[in-house]
C-alpha cells in the first residue's frame, strides 16, 4: 500500500449506496469492532452482490464471517499511527520511510485505505453455527507478532489453515476480489489497491462517509 503509483490512481464518482451487512442474512457479521452508529457493518451495494456471488461458490456447510467492512478515515489514521508508533518501539533502527513501509503492510495509509471507500471488508469462513474455521492466524494478526503467518500464502500454519485459505480465496477472486497479500482477510473490490492490481485506469469508488439513521434524524 505504500507504492505511490497506488495513490496516484484516479478516483471514479459512484454514488452508490452503503448496505448494512447485518441486514443480509447470508453474511454472519461479528461485533467485535462494532462502533455505535453501525459503520463497521457497512458495504457498498455492488460489492455486497459480489460476496453474495461468492458466498454461493463455498462448499455446503461453510459461510462468511465478516468482523469489519467500512471505517471512517480519523479511525484509518489512528490505526495506522499507532501501529507506526508500536513498530518505532519495536524498531529504533528504522528511519521514517521504512516504518512507512512496514506499518502499510498491515495497516492502509490513510490516501489509499480501501475500507474507506465501502469497498473492503475483512472475512473469515465460518459453519454453520458462525464458528472460525482455523486460518492460521487470528484476523487483524500482525506480521512481527505472527512471524508473517498472516501473509496470505504464509506455510509456516497447518495444511488444515492451508486449505481453508484457498477456499476462501477462490471464491472470493472468481466473485471479482483483490485480496492484500499481508493479511489474508482483507478483499476488495473497486479502491485503489483494486484498480493497482487489475490494471484499471481509475477505482470505482472513493472514501466516503456514513451517516447512521439516527444522526440523519437529528437523535
Amino acid at each position: 500500500m505504500s507504492d505511490p503509483r497506488i495513490a496516484a490512481i484516479a478516483l471514479g464518482n459512484s454514488d452508490e449506496p452503503l448496505v448494512d451487512l447485518r441486514n443480509v442474512p447470508e453474511v454472519v457479521v461479528d461485533g467485535r469492532l462494532a462502533d455505535a452508529a453501525g459503520a463497521y457493518a457497512q458495504l457498498r451495494e455492488g460489492v455486497v452482490s459480489r460476496l453474495l456471488d461468492a458466498h454461493r461458490l463455498l462448499p455446503r456447510g461453510l459461510g462468511f464471517l465478516v468482523t469489519e467492512a467500512y471505517r471512517p478515515l480519523d479511525r484509518q489514521q489512528a490505526i495506522f499511527d499507532e501501529y507506526r508508533d508500536e513498530l518505532r518501539r519495536r524498531r529504533a533502527e528504522w528511519d521514517d520511510q521504512r516504518l512507512f513501509v512496514e506499518a502499510s503492510k498491515f495497516v492502509s495509509p490513510v490516501g489509499v485505505a480501501p475500507h474507506s471507500t465501502g469497498g473492503a471488508l475483512d472475512v473469515t469462513l465460518c459453519a454453520e453455527g458462525g464458528e472460525e474455521l482455523d486460518m492460521g492466524t487470528a484476523i487483524d494478526a500482525t506480521p512481527i507478532a505472527s512471524d508473517n503467518a498472516c501473509f496470505t500464502a504464509a506455510t509456516n500454519i497447518s495444511a488444515r489453515a492451508q486449505r481453508h485459505r484457498r477456499i476462501l480465496s477462490a471464491v472470493l477472486v472468481r466473485a471479482g476480489f483483490v485480496n492484500y497479500p499481508t493479511e489474508w482477510w482483507h478483499w476488495s473490490f473497486g479502491d485503489r489497491y483494486w484498480a493497482h492490481v487489475t490494471g484499471a485506469d481509475r477505482t470505482r469508488y472513493g472514501p466516503t462517509e456514513f451517516t447512521s439513521a439516527a444522526k440523519k434524524n437529528g437523535c
